[in-house]
């Protein structure tokens, strides 16, 4: 087992992550913005779907999404504290009977026969974690689909800005008071990040052109027997659809979310989430925006691809 898979494993299963992540858009604006995204998509996709596999699919915010519109879907995760999230929000739901959660990792998809679904779905970046295995995850992926991919992978253009500004994820804090142990980190070391900031135009370059965040330090940190963040391999652009292409996808569009609500302030972004006419209004803009092709590279942290198998 490569040491991303297990680092994934070990991190995705700490008790208190299906509930973290179940509350992110009650906590973070770029969580909304591309939620949001990616939900206009699917709910404008669905023609000829019924059977739908969900990859890396968290607490279950697009499996619950798909099956309320009646398809079949295969929550597939690595965390089980993730599933046991995800199966407690579909019962809430009343969709339990329509969603089947299987444990596993992206890595191991044999147990799924060819075409097996009409539409295939991974978002919010597990592609990402499977470094260096991406492409091989990818043509998985597209093997056991049937008509239509959806996957959103961590974006390098996107992403690359985080060198330069190490506050960047204050701006989407929706409520600063909020009890939320990393916004209250972010919050409470704002002053002392920019003090102690240094930009390091050898570390840009090297994310620039290998693409990979994290290596040595996060498997030594494994090894102590801590839960580091995943290794992380972000994607361009052109690179992504290529690889799309490869692999017999059709008709691939790409778009990044949260383009456009990264040119806002804190203060702006707060006052528009806080009121439902603003937000629906801002979220059909941002849809529009993101999925420009001259901007979609700059997405918040991901790149969206859509395509036709």
């Amino acid at each position: 087992m490569d040491y991303s898979q297990k680092i994934a494993e070990r991190l995705w299963n700490l008790p208190d992550k299906g509930e973290l992540e179940s509350r992110r858009e009650e906590t973070y604006i770029d969580d909304i913005v591309q939620k949001s995204h990616i939900e206009k998509e699917l709910l404008a996709h669905l023609d000829g779907v019924r059977t739908v596999f969900d990859g890396g699919a968290g607490c279950g915010r697009f499996s619950i999404l798909l099956a309320r519109q009646g398809c079949a879907v295969t929550h597939f995760d690595i965390s089980q504290s993730m599933i046991d999230k995800a199966r407690a929000l579909a019962a809430e739901a009343g969709v339990l009977d329509r969603i089947t959660f299987v444990k596993g990792a992206l890595e191991d998809l044999r147990g799924f026969k060819d075409r097996s679904f009409d539409l295939v779905m991974s978002f919010d970046a597990p592609i990402s974690y499977t470094y260096p295995n991406q492409e091989r995850v990818i043509s998985e992926l597209v093997r056991i689909g049937r008509k239509r991919l959806m996957l959103s992978v961590s974006s390098r253009l996107g992403s690359l800005p985080y060198a330069a500004n190490p506050i960047q994820k204050n701006q989407f804090i929706l409520d600063e008071s909020s009890g939320d142990a990393f916004v209250r980190w972010c919050v409470e070391n704002r002053t002392k990040s920019i003090e102690s900031f240094h930009f390091d135009k050898a570390t840009a370059m090297r994310w620039w052109t290998e693409g990979v965040m994290g290596g040595e330090g996060e498997i030594a940190e494994y090894e102590r027997g801590g839960a580091p963040w995943c290794i992380t391999y972000a994607f361009m652009p052109d690179e992504l659809e290529g690889m799309l292409r490869r692999h017999g996808v059709r008709d691939i569009h790409l778009a990044g979310p949260g383009a456009f609500a990264r040119t806002l302030p804190n203060e702006l972004l707060v006052k528009i989430m806080n009121d439902p006419e603003q937000r629906a209004e801002f979220l059909d803009f941002c849809h529009l925006y993101d999925a420009n092709p001259f901007v979609c590279g700059m997405g918040k942290d991901n790149l969206f691809a859509l395509g036709e198998l």
